[in-house]
């Protein structure tokens, strides 16, 4: 793509986020303006998801070759989009685990001092998740 495509698609990009927001921050916050804000960021979605997909689909044969060629860097990129999931989704999934069992470790210290020890093994496993998905993602990055 162009630079000026790219500059396009940011600058559009950037209204469809903007424009509903300040539409919704402005003013007094009713259902009727709020349901305003929903469909103009819907709108505003699709048509730059519509955008992107013509510049996309709108470049030379000669691009398209030259990205015929570059399967290797696919694969690069694939492999660390595979690393930052495997961290986030992870680190996700950890936060709402410590979030209940700490919740609930406090609960039962506040009434029995004595389940301190117990309570931290749980948080500690949920927290282990966590742990689990970084290792995961450096032996990705570790092959690439």
């Amino acid at each position: 793509m162009s630079l000026t495509v790219r500059v396009l698609f940011v600058v559009t990009l950037l209204l469809s986020i903007v424009i509903p927001f300040g539409y919704f921050l402005i003013g007094q916050r009713t259902k009727k303006r709020y349901k305003r804000a929903i469909g103009t960021n819907i709108f505003f979605f699709f048509s730059t998801v519509l955008i992107a997909g013509i510049m996309l689909f709108a470049g030379d044969p000669v691009q398209a070759a030259e990205a015929a060629g570059n399967t290797a860097s696919n694969a690069t990129g694939f492999g660390y989009l595979a690393a930052a999931l495997s961290t986030g989704l992870s680190c996700v999934g950890g936060g709402i685990a410590v979030a209940s069992a700490a919740s609930a470790a406090l609960g039962a210290i506040s009434e029995d001092s004595s389940a301190l020890g117990k309570s931290l093994i749980f948080v500690g496993l949920a927290e282990g998740v966590c742990l689990y998905g970084l290792i995961i993602s450096f032996m990705i990055l570790g092959k690439l």
